[in-house]
């Protein structure tokens, strides 16, 4: 991407946040679409966050590299790069034609940064062939060479990774790391691996043999360990718990089944959950649903809640606009304010939306939308970026890709999300004239940005399971 696209990205497609780029794809193998970054995670600490997302999106599953950017500013300024020792094209390059699926978290204990990635030795499709760790010791700045969670055998390919660190210097679990992903190869089947030593060595856990994609280990402070997660239909929202520090998972306890408006403009939008956990131990759980519009036609932001992660709240409504709005949201994330919980718990939702549900040239725009007491009402929501045409984002077997999940995290300075902006472009595959970048607003959001909204809309869950076969992401 050229210096005068770069500066372009910072200064349009913008609503009330500047912006400003954070990353740029490096790479140039003719297989990905480049300059694309696509699927932030983020994590922080204090005034560091780190984001990690994928550099170079093929078309069926992966990317040239897996990078990261970091700052530990409170955003002001960045570090980028990507992962060494990982895929052919890092630098020095590694063992594997293609990395996805990162997600990043800190272990506060050991002092070390974490970024897990689901790695594939296939240099066309995709095959799910280990489950590795980067660990960063200097603030997430730079990065080690990866380290081996979990090595696929026979017809195994796994799917979907992420990681959770306990960060609470109370909790008896203090220090201990843990790590999902599922098994497409034998159907779907959960994984969950634990580290005591900051990641350097990682032990299997014992779990049921469950149809399952997309979940997220978060430490209650009693160290507890809940994962929200899809199951393996996509069909509904379910959990699973460890009390004895994640040697072994009980479950899967149901959250909600899922209802959900078509996404149009052909992007690829899976209904995977994001959580986060507060200080009580409380779990927040969102996705994108339906339920509460008329003939399901638009899709709102969703929570549920739990306390102990087997008993869940009965589904609410995130009001970001009135039930008879056009508006259609998808893709959220969600994040805690640390230090907070209960009834003053501070919350942040990143999400994606279009201003008309059944758009046909179809406009994205990101949002952010904040509650200072635990959900039961929000402020005004704001738009951070957009709009973007579906069209100039790199294409895969699942349709434009911005991200299979939304991250967002707090500063000290306030909420701040990371995210896939774009500029038009023919994005052509192998051709390096995409315009897809990692951005960020130029300084952290504060406060829920308006007056409280009214309270949020409930509903008793009624709806069946869906009959599907079980998904494979093409990660």
């Amino acid at each position: 991407m050229a210096v005068g696209a770069i500066v372009a990205l910072a200064s349009a497609a913008l609503a009330n946040v500047p912006i400003k780029v954070v990353s740029l794809d490096p790479y140039t193998n003719t297989s990905s679409y480049h300059k694309t970054e696509v699927e932030p995670d983020t994590f922080s600490n204090g005034s560091t966050l780190v984001s990690t997302f994928q550099m170079g999106r093929t078309t069926d599953g992966g990317a040239s590299n897996v990078g990261f950017a970091t700052t530990t500013n409170n955003g002001t300024s960045w570090t980028d790069g990507g992962l060494p020792s990982l895929t052919v094209n890092a630098t020095p390059p590694g063992p594997y034609q293609r990395a996805t699926d990162s997600s990043v978290s800190y272990d506060r204990k050991h002092n070390v940064w974490i970024i897990v990635t689901l790695d594939s030795m296939a240099s066309s499709g995709f095959s799910g062939d280990a489950v590795t760790v980067s660990r960063s010791t200097n603030g997430g700045l730079t990065w080690g060479a990866p380290v081996m969670v979990q090595q696929a055998t026979g017809f195994q390919s796994f799917d979907k990774t992420w990681i959770g660190c306990d960060g609470r210097p109370s909790s008896p679990r203090y220090g201990r790391c843990y790590v999902e992903w599922d098994d497409n190869g034998s159907g779907n089947v959960l994984y969950l691996s634990t580290s005591t030593d900051g990641g350097l060595t990682w032990h299997l856990a014992s779990t049921p043999g469950s149809v399952v994609i997309g979940g997220i280990p978060l430490s209650q402070p009693n160290g507890n360990v809940v994962v929200p997660i899809d199951d393996g239909f996509e069909s509904s929202a379910e959990s699973f718990v460890s009390t004895n520090g994640g040697q072994s998972y009980t479950g899967p306890f149901s959250i909600s089944s899922f209802q959900e408006h078509g996404v149009h403009g052909g992007l690829r939008s899976p209904n995977l959950l994001s959580a986060d956990v507060d200080n009580t131990g409380k779990v927040y759980v969102v996705w994108y649903d339906c339920r509460f519009r008329s003939g399901c036609s638009t899709n709102d932001i969703v929570m549920s809640t739990s306390t102990n992660g087997q008993t869940w709240s009965t589904v609410s409504r995130v009001a970001i606009d009135p039930t008879s709005s056009t508006v259609d949201h998808f893709l959220p994330g969600i994040t805690v304010k640390p230090g907070t919980g209960g009834a003053t718990a501070e919350l942040a939702i990143q999400y994606w939306y279009y201003d008309n549900a059944n758009c046909s040239t179809c406009q994205l725009k990101v949002g952010l939308i904040k509650s200072t007491n635990g959900g039961q009402t929000w402020g005004t929501a704001t738009t951070l970026a957009g709009p973007f045409t579906t069209t100039w984002y790199p294409s895969t077997t699942q349709g434009y890709m911005v991200g299979d999940y939304s991250s967002v995290s707090y500063v000290t300075g306030g909420a701040l999300a990371v995210f896939a902006g774009a500029l038009s472009s023919p994005c052509t595959l192998g051709a390096n004239n995409c315009k897809v970048t990692m951005v960020a607003p130029r300084t952290p959001q504060i406060g829920p940005a308006g007056a409280p909204s009214s309270g949020a809309d409930r509903v008793l869950s009624h709806l069946g399971r869906v009959a599907r076969t079980s998904v494979k992401r093409a990660s």
